[in-house]
């Protein structure tokens, strides 16, 4: 399947990583250190996925959910430090789903395939309505 995944974080070796376990599974992902360089590229490229740090420089998950709801992108969190509460709290509000870390090759294939899949689905329903 392939798909795009914009990742916005603070942390470059955590692209570098995602990079790599995304390869096999034809995803392509494209890194971003802020939402302002994030809001940037979503008015360019096409993504089916938005994966973001819960915190980030210019603001958080809340800010990145806000930016990809009018493009009706899947929204993943991730966060070293979020707990249940955190990971219930994103879902309740809109997010795809958390994504913990250290990312797990098998954990990160599964879920950003799965939220882009969901984008797709969304989308080509939307097609035929």
């Amino acid at each position: 399947m392939d798909f795009g995944v914009l990742f916005v974080s603070p942390y470059p070796q955590d692209a570098h990583s995602l990079a790599g376990m995304l390869d096999e599974i034809s995803g392509d992902l494209i890194y971003v250190r802020s939402l302002k360089a994030a809001a940037r590229k979503l008015e360019t490229v096409n993504f089916q996925v938005v994966l973001t740090e819960a915190k980030l420089p210019d603001g958080s998950w809340l800010d990145a959910l806000r930016l990809t709801r009018p493009f009706g992108i899947e929204l993943v969190v991730t966060d070293a430090w979020a707990d249940a509460r955190f990971w219930a709290e994103a879902i309740n509000r809109g997010a795809y789903d958390f994504l913990a870390q250290p990312f797990q090759t098998t954990e990160a294939r599964r879920v950003l395939a799965s939220a882009a899949s969901r984008r797709l689905y969304l989308r080509a329903e939307a097609a035929v309505s």
